[in-house]
């Protein structure tokens, strides 16, 4: 059983995080993001990407952190 990569891709809402994220998803990467808290939670550059981490099979997951 081979183990999948894990990527921790810091700012990943920004135009660079969000590319980056989309493509070590293609290639097979479980991708953990760091987003600050802030008053609104914009994730409109990974919308297309990002689904409820709760739901198995999930390969994209959210962090808060600044």
């Amino acid at each position: 059983m081979t183990q999948r990569k894990r990527a921790l891709v810091t700012g990943i809402t920004g135009q660079d995080g969000s590319y980056l994220s989309e493509l070590l998803l293609e290639k097979g990467y479980e991708v953990h993001g760091i987003i600050r808290r802030t008053s609104t939670f914009n994730t409109d550059r990974i919308d297309h990407i990002y689904e409820d981490s709760h739901v198995e099979g999930a390969k994209l997951f959210l962090h808060y952190g600044d």
